[in-house]
């Protein structure tokens, strides 16, 4: 491996903290920026199902898939799909023994990584504005505060909106055609009877042509809901997104005829609304190599949100990690971490378009078809796109 390399993570996301993870396991410093203040300072999202070969190999990397089993869900990989009136059309149950895609919350992991971290490893408050390659393949990471240090690596981390990826690559994340609108019920086995019935142990769906609403029990009783639909991104036009009472208005319009046992997802949850446009880069998405510069999860192949984003993530950290271990120099580990990762994302992210059109189709109808190998678990947004 080459001697003492200065690298550094922009983001301290579930990927880019897997990353410094299996680095510093092996004696590799690291430094991660990252814009928020502190680690609580936002909520982290919802609940993640994270697959044996991806997500949980990138834990058994850091050495921490022990500690993951003991806070993971395995009960919560089951899923309940029904139509607009409210019929079950399809119940996958899960085992309490189901190692195959336990759930858990996003916090709840991030944590998990953040504490595995030498201290001071992160830089919080730290804001990235941009990276410049240098002569000699180092690279200029430039702070917002105007602070400018030199790195033999780089590594965006720092998800859709990326600080990183211009340096790499002039594509731009897209809207894809379809919103969710965020919203959330606590204590929901007390509280909230008819939505704990609703959602089970994990998640469901209801679904009719460009619409659905999605429940998704976290951790502690807590639920979080999804109303999806295909349509402009400025559906909200002339609503005031802040005025939750006009928000719940305007949608209820949107799902007239819809059961009234689903109709309280809208009309039920606890605090406001958040609106989620969902944005994706070019499927195939790639880059010429800028020595000393890459990029992981969001920041590389952000796709539709359908299972599979967070498990790439932890995975291309870990390969990452691994590759600049492995290799003598920054441009051969680059070469092997960048050989598989930018396929793999091709093919995952034309399965994740080719999923959101089944899932959310062009048209009114009714029909509720999923494809056999879709496990929908955890296949919505569980928190806004990490900026870094």
């Amino acid at each position: 491996m080459f001697t003492t390399p200065r690298i550094a993570i922009v983001g301290a996301g579930l990927g880019g903290l897997v990353c410094a993870c299996v680095l510093q396991q092996h004696g590799v410093p690291v430094m991660v920026f990252e814009r928020e203040t502190a680690p609580h300072s936002r909520s982290q999202g919802g609940t993640l199902d994270i697959h044996e070969d991806t997500g949980q190999a990138a834990l058994r990397a850091a050495g921490l898939f022990d500690q993951f089993l003991a806070l993971s869900r395995p009960e919560g990989q089951e899923w309940r799909l029904y139509d607009r009136h409210a019929t079950l059309i399809r119940h996958d149950r899960a085992d309490d023994d189901d190692l195959t895609r336990p759930e858990i919350d996003r916090g709840q992991l991030r944590a998990l990584l953040l504490d595995s971290l030498a201290p001071g490893t992160v830089r919080w408050g730290h804001s990235v504005r941009a990276v410049t390659p240098l002569p000699r393949g180092t690279v200029r990471l430039h702070q917002q505060d105007g602070t400018d240090e030199d790195f033999d690596l780089v590594i965006g981390a720092d998800g859709a909106w990326s600080r990183v990826r211009p340096a790499l690559s002039e594509a731009q994340p897209s809207y894809a055609g379809v919103t969710l609108v965020e919203a959330q019920f606590d204590d929901v086995d007390h509280r909230h009877p008819g939505i704990a019935r609703l959602v089970g142990r994990g998640t469901m769906s209801a679904k009719a042509g460009r619409r659905s609403l999605v429940l998704q029990r976290n951790s502690n009783g807590h639920v979080r809901a999804y109303i999806n639909f295909r349509g402009p991104q400025d559906w909200h036009a002339g609503l005031d997104l802040v005025d939750t009472q006009a928000v719940r208005t305007r949608l209820l319009a949107q799902y007239q005829g819809w059961h009234e046992s689903l109709l309280d997802i809208l009309r039920d949850n606890e605090g406001g609304f958040v609106n989620r446009p969902m944005f994706v880069l070019p499927v195939a998405h790639s880059w010429r190599r800028v020595p000393g510069i890459t990029l992981l999860g969001d920041a590389a192949h952000l796709m539709p949100p359908v299972g599979v984003g967070a498990n790439l993530a932890l995975l291309d950290g870990a390969e990452l990690a691994r590759a600049v271990i492995a290799h003598s120099t920054v441009d051969e580990a680059l070469d092997a971490y960048e050989s598989v990762m930018l396929p793999r994302a091709a093919d995952n992210a034309k399965t994740a378009q080719q999923m959101l059109t089944t899932l959310m189709p062009d048209n009114d109808s009714d029909a509720a078809a999923f494809p056999d190998n879709l496990w929908p678990t955890g296949t919505l947004p569980d928190a806004p796109a990490h900026t870094g």
